[in-house]
């Protein structure tokens, strides 16, 4: 195991939490775009036909959220 990695398990569960989001933000704000994969695009094309077919077949977040709620 690298010595990176010994050095994480030493840190406090606040620490690990907040190097988490250190590395979190530090991903967020990276300017390099990472690739989707092929079954990703085909994806994302499916769905932007499906909504591009039906653009009225939406659901407000708060309606998603509730049907989410209620599982």
């Amino acid at each position: 195991m690298s010595v990176l990695s010994e050095q994480i398990k030493e840190l406090s569960l606040a620490e690990k939490i907040q190097l988490v989001q250190d590395l979190w933000d530090d991903i967020a704000t990276s300017t390099e775009e990472l690739p989707l994969t092929p079954s990703q695009v085909e994806e994302l094309d499916h769905r932007l036909i499906q909504h591009k077919d039906n653009p009225d077949d939406v659901s407000a977040w708060a309606d998603v959220r509730q049907r989410i709620l209620d599982k």
